[in-house]
């Protein structure tokens, strides 16, 4: 049998699951049900807001399925009478083992890491935050614990020193769905050999778990190359911060999308600026220099579209 021939139950909810779904659709495989969230009303007019997998999935008439519960009986039924051979996972929620345990050939996840390294919510802004040189995709057979079943297959890809974590979504997100093809293929002709992750020889693993507010306010206290690879980390979301007090003690709240880091002596939290094209704040050792940024009440802008609409750079301080 090959992939073509399969049935297919595809889960998932973020752009970076669309790009997979895609794969298999336009490449002809047989994807009988979507799952993904049920809609969720968002923005101030509170409309409901589907998931850009159900956006995609309805565009190319597929069955959508949006439970609330995965354990819901009338859920389960409806699952079943997909008779899907294979369920494939990509930016979903953890599945209960009747869920996962359904199709013949089980369900696989593709996850943002090269497991066993960064299991977690988050592990494209880990591995950058933790200032890795690689990172990539895995498919791994789900199982009773997340992130642990044994492995397929990964693919390698670099992250650059100025690598934003959105850099990195967007690259890993077509290697990723060729990857998904890859090992819907290697399932339906029995071509694999799944490697246990407890028999994988690594030290000091990773964790990637999710990221909360508190975790994107800078510490200007660390060393600069720290708050660099933090802020690439959580760009453009959900983006490093830090408050700001101007000359009246008025706090700002600054979002920062970039920086650049340049060694020297400075003072943790200091801020230089010429108040035309650049704004710096210092690290423990060396400047931040903020290319890109979002304080409160403006839009996104680079540094230099700010300060010309912004009086009084100079008399900002750190709060």
């Amino acid at each position: 049998m090959t992939g073509k021939e399969l049935r297919i139950v595809f889960m998932g909810t973020p752009d970076f699951a669309v790009e997979s779904l895609k794969e298999l659709v336009e490449n002809n495989y047989q994807v009988v049900g979507v799952i993904t969230v049920p809609d969720k009303p968002a923005g101030r007019g509170r409309k409901l807001h589907e998931s850009a997998v159900k956006k995609y999935a309805v565009e190319k008439g597929l069955k959508v399925l949006q439970p609330e519960k995965l354990k819901n009986p009338t859920f389960i039924e409806e699952l079943k009478s997909l008779n899907a051979d294979l369920q494939v996972v990509v930016a979903f929620r953890m599945l209960p083992e009747m869920v996962w345990n359904m199709p013949r050939l089980g369900t696989f996840n593709l996850h943002g890491s090269l497991l066993p390294q960064y299991r977690g919510a988050a592990p494209l802004n880990w591995a950058v935050i933790n200032g890795e040189k690689e990172t990539g995709v895995t498919t791994f057979l789900l199982s009773h614990e997340i992130d642990t079943g044994a492995i397929l297959f990964h693919e390698k890809t670099a992250i650059g020193e100025n690598d934003t974590v959105g850099d990195i979504h967007d690259r890993l997100m077509g290697v990723g769905a060729k990857l998904v093809s890859k090992t819907v293929d290697a399932l339906a002709e029995g071509n694999y050999s799944p490697v246990e992750q407890d028999h994988i020889q690594t030290e000091n693993l990773k964790p990637a778990p999710k990221i909360f507010k508190d975790d994107c306010l800078i510490d200007w206290n660390k060393d600069g190359q720290t708050i660099k690879n933090l802020i690439r980390g959580l760009s453009p979301y959900p983006t490093a911060w830090t408050t700001l007090t101007d000359g009246n003690g008025n706090p700002i709240t600054m979002k920062i999308f970039f920086a650049d880091f340049e060694e020297a002596e400075t003072t943790p939290g200091e801020i230089d600026t010429d108040e035309k094209t650049y704004l710096k704040i210092a690290a423990n050792n060396g400047w931040l220099n903020i290319t890109d940024l979002q304080i409160s009440g403006k839009k996104r802008m680079n540094v230099g579209d700010l300060l010309r609409g912004f009086h009084g750079a100079s008399e900002l301080k750190v709060q």
